[in-house]
């Protein structure tokens, strides 16, 4: 870049590098150095020595500049010889007046020198304009040492070179830099070199009226002196709105396009050619329109003039526009009169018409008898081939995995659950891979670490949204059908655990994955590392269960009974007083079942008031009060002890079903009308449990109190909860089990009733599988032989009545469908390497739904359902129905036959005994007797064989033997 400067008086421009550039006087001409900065083949080093030099040489010239301006006009026209020097005259340039040079003595500042600091220099004393030098302050106090310090590295480049003198004449420490933002002065700083002109800038003299007045009057009136505009206040008169109106605003952000070319394609010749948009890739970009709902413009209402002048324009048409409009009509049929019938009956044109169409007419009607064809035929193709024909889509496909980043591959998941209302939401309970001798001996570490459920949402597969404490290890839990915001588990250490989650329900349901209109999107797993440190929600427990009264060992299954019944201590069922679920069922390895009842039970004793206040805990502020009245004192409502019943050995349940377990399943709609009810403001009903107390209980007839179990010992057993009194001591026992039935060679995982067939049971223990029917006393409707690897957990599928999954111990997971094969899975598939410890189902939508497997090592898998194993085919209710009665048919024909035979069996057994009880009976004439008639049948038989054989003739007598 070439800076120059010649010949005119202008007193001032700026230059890019933040210089500011001074001529001086009329008529002299000072061409500072020019200096070209190359783009290329300049290093740093040399750029920055030049641009030193240049403001060196640039200050020497401002400072010759500034002694001309600032001399008296006698010694202008001297030359330090003696001589003088003749006035060049030039032209001034047009619309230019001369001015005459600033003289400090002549404006009363003597004291003020202007100077020139460029951008270095500001930077150097931290002068810098409008960051350290503002409007507000526009001065800096600068000490003397730090200006000789700058002379000294610099030297004659310094901008404080040209006042050198002065600085050192200064008495005082710190000089007073003062900006110059309306050039009063001709540069852009001056220092004051005085310390009375110093003390007057910063503590500026009052100045009455009067004296102002008499100032003005001594100023003469040649010299022009500054006076600041003095702000007025704003008077608003309402001009303001209408200019904010009539204003154009931007409401879209501004498009920046960048285009950029070669050096060498500037000036190129240009050459067109013709080719075909599409066959060529990306040759054009079809922009199509649509309706964008963020950018809508809102038209503001304005005022407008406008002078209204007549448009003829000539249209023609063909059609005739009416406008609709509402009408009515009332009309009568129109009949002929008799002779018109008579007439027309008789005429020929209709006897030929007739004659014509009957053949036709006739076809119809009878092809319409035979089959309707309204029916969409190839619709109920596709229907029946999907169902039992289409292999290509039959396997589960990997959706989604969770793994929770923290425990590693030292828990497993004992449990897991869907939420009943937030799509994509699911809970698992973690539990420590220990053995029962490791566990004993880690019981110390194991205190310490903390017990959770936690939650999992599709849209964040990285961190849980809830992190539900318990004291121990959670086996099994489950949600409550009324409120599924209260969940109740089971731990390890034989208590049962609530917890209340209605302060995070907003939270929960404001999640992403949780819309049904949205197709989830999973990202891949490089992408799913957490961009910053995310908060997990900890949620502590409302209430324990009491240790001494509860189970003594780990709890293996827990039901929430339905919202239609509940049962007293004896185990009679009574209509539900609350309406809503308040009691649950566990079982544990104690080998006893429990009934548990969350509203609070009288006291058999009544407490003093002062032992209640004496027992009083605060409540800590995370935790809910819902059930504080259970906290270390819940105790079982009724317990029932299984025994084998002839022995003295008891049974160890694992799994049970009740009665109406299949209930829960279908009670999703009526969730969701409580939770619209609890958002419209309503209070929760487990707030007020004892709102239903005062009720009388009223006895449900007719209702059965048996249920399945399975024990560990793989016996499934059907038995009753209802207590009895015991003849001899009086007290009330448990019932004998009504039937047990040793099926499965190993524990029994899945007791579970069917969503479609409430009398329908699956049974998973050991190798082998059974579907037993309620009522049916001869055994399992279906035993299958056993598999390669044990079983360890199963599950109906929710939409069709005939499939179940059951996961093994190798990974796999074995897909039964009933309707397809009954005496080995349909289906079998590897979803991981270790065991598999629970299985779950779930339906997202009506087109898509997903199955939760859990493995030994801690992750849980989500797969989709493929089309063919989740859409039932038409008829399969009646379908699968019809061969649960088959079956049913041939146990009865079976146990017929068995009854049959034993009985042909006793029968025989009775004959026998007949037969020896006559020879005993037998007097010795008798015997003599039958033994002669034997033996004569017997020379019968041997002159026959005798005279067949050619050795004897008829004729001869066979000699005879009389035995004595």
């Amino acid at each position: 870049m070439m800076l120059c400067q010649s010949q005119q008086r202008n007193r001032l421009f700026s230059l890019s590098n933040g210089c500011v550039l001074a001529t001086p006087g009329e008529g002299a001409a000072i061409c500072t150095l020019g200096i070209c900065f190359s783009e290329r083949g300049e290093s740093n080093s040399h750029l920055q020595f030049s641009k030193e030099l240049f403001f060196f040489l640039f200050s020497l010239s401002i400072t010759a500049a500034y002694i001309r301006t600032m001399a008296p006009k006698a010694q202008r026209g001297k030359i330090p010889g003696g001589g003088k020097r003749g006035k060049k005259k030039h032209k001034p340039l047009p619309d230019t007046e001369e001015e005459e040079p600033l003289n400090m003595e002549s404006m009363g500042h003597p004291e003020i020198y202007p100077i020139v600091l460029t951008t270095k220099t500001q930077e150097i004393f931290n002068c810098r304009i409008d960051e350290d030098i503002t409007d507000e302050v526009p001065y800096k106090l600068i000490k003397k040492e730090d200006i000789f310090e700058d002379l000294h590295n610099r030297d004659a480049v310094s901008d404080f070179h040209p006042v050198k003198k002065i600085v050192q004449a200064y008495p005082g420490d710190e000089l007073l830099l003062v900006y110059d933002k309306d050039f009063k002065y001709g540069l852009n700083f001056y220092l004051i070199g005085t310390k009375e002109g110093k003390e007057n800038y910063l503590n500026p003299p009052e100045v009455l009226p009067e004296e102002q007045e008499e100032n003005k009057e001594l100023i003469p009136e040649d010299i022009y002196v500054y006076q600041p505009p003095v702000s007025k206040p704003w008077v608003s008169l309402g001009s303001e709105k209408e200019i904010e109106e009539e204003s154009v605003k931007e409401s879209t952000k501004q498009i920046i396009y960048m285009i950029s070319r070669k050096r060498n394609q500037f000036g190129a010749p240009v050459t067109f050619s013709d080719q075909n948009a599409s066959s060529t890739k990306d040759a054009y970009i079809d922009c199509t329109a649509y309706p964008d709902k963020n950018f809508t413009l809102k038209k503001l209402e304005k005022d407008i003039g406008m002078q209204v002048i007549p448009f003829v324009k000539d249209i023609s048409t063909q059609t005739k526009w009416t406008y609709p409009k509402n009408a009515t009509t009332q009309y009568y049929a129109r009949e002929f009169s008799e002779e018109e019938r008579e007439k027309l009956g008789q005429s020929k044109t209709l006897i030929d018409f007739l004659k014509k169409v009957s053949t036709s007419v006739e076809i119809a009607l009878q092809q319409n008898e035979i089959m309707n064809t309204f029916i969409e035929d190839w619709k109920c193709l596709a229907e029946e081939e999907g169902a039992f024909g289409d292999k290509t889509d039959t396997h589960l496909k990997e959706y989604q995995s969770f793994t929770d980043l923290h425990s590693g591959t030292d828990k497993m998941i004992s449990y897991i659950s869907w939420h009943p209302t937030i799509y994509g939401l699911i809970a698992v309970s973690m539990a420590e891979r220990l053995s029962f001798e490791e566990r004993v001996q880690l019981s110390g570490k194991l205190l310490l670490q903390p017990s959770l459920i936690l939650f999992w949402s599709f849209s964040d597969p990285i961190h849980p949204q809830l992190m539900l404490e318990s004291p121990d290890d959670i086996i099994c839990f489950n949600f409550c059908p009324s409120d599924p915001n209260i969940i109740a588990g089971g731990c390890i250490n034989g208590q049962i655990v609530l917890w209340d989650i209605t302060t995070f329900a907003d939270h929960i349901e404001n999640i992403k994955a949780s819309g049904k209109s949205k197709k989830v999107t999973l990202k891949p797993m490089f992408l799913l590392e957490p961009e910053s440190p995310k908060e997990s929600n900890f949620i502590r427990h409302c209430a324990v269960s009491s240790i001494e009264s509860g189970h003594k060992k780990i709890i293996t299954d827990i039901h929430w009974l339905p919202d239609t019944f509940e049962i007293n201590r004896m185990g009679s069922v009574f209509d539900n007083r609350n309406g809503i679920c308040c009691q649950l069922a566990t079982c544990s390895a104690d080998c006893t079942i429990c009934f548990w009842d969350i509203r609070p039970q009288k006291p058999l004793t009544p407490q003093p008031t002062e032992k209640k206040k004496e027992e009083s805990i605060e409540i800590p502020f995370d935790v809910p009060p819902t059930f504080l009245h259970l906290d270390l004192s819940w105790k079982p409502l009724a317990k029932i002890k299984l025994s084998k019943g002839e022995t003295s050995l008891d049974l160890c349940p694992t799994k049970i079903s009740l009665t109406e377990d299949h209930l829960l399943y279908k009670t999703q709609d009526k969730i969701l009308a409580q939770t619209k009810a609890l958002k419209a403001g309503e209070t929760s009903p487990y707030y007020n449990l004892e709102g239903g107390m005062s009720e009388q209980l009223k006895p449900l007839e007719d209702f059965c109190t048996k249920f399945f179990v399975g024990t560990e010992e793989g016996e499934v057993i059907y038995t009753d909860w209802k207590l009895e009194r015991d003849p001899d001591t009086g007290r009330f026992m448990t019932k004998k089990p009504v039937n047990i039935y040793t099926v499965h060679d190993g524990a029994v995982h899945t007791v579970q009733r069917s969503p479609f067939y409430n009398d329908i049971v699956l049974t998973i223990g050991g190798w082998n599988v059974a579907i037993w029917k309620e009522g049916v006393m001869y055994g399992p409707l279906l035993q299958s032989c056993c598999s390669p690897k044990r079983y360890t957990s199963g599950h109906w599928s929710l939409t069709r009545p005939g499939v179940f999954y059951i996961g093994r111990e190798d990974g796999y997971i074995d897909v039964w469908d009933l309707l397809e094969k009954t005496h080995e899975p349909a289906l079998s598939q590897n979803i991981c390497i270790t065991m598999i410890t629970n299985i779950k189902p779930w339906t997202f939508s009506s087109k898509q739904q997903f199955i939760a497997i859990a493995d030994y090592y801690g992750t849980l898998h989500i797969l989709e359902i493929p089309w063919t194993l989740s859409h039932p085919s038409i008829n399969e209710i009646a379908s699968v129905n019809h061969y649960f009665e088959r079956e049913v048919k041939h146990l009865e024909y079976v146990e017929q036959r068995k009854n049959i035979r034993e009985q042909e069996k006793r029968e025989m057994e009775l004959e026998m005994e007949k037969k020896k009880f006559k020879i005993y009976q037998m007097s010795e004439e008798q015997a003599e007797a039958e033994l002669k008639l034997e033996y004569e049948a017997y020379l019968e038989l041997e002159k026959s064989v005798l005279i067949n054989l050619g050795l004897a003739k008829e004729t001869e007598k066979v000699p005879y033997i009389d035995i004595i």
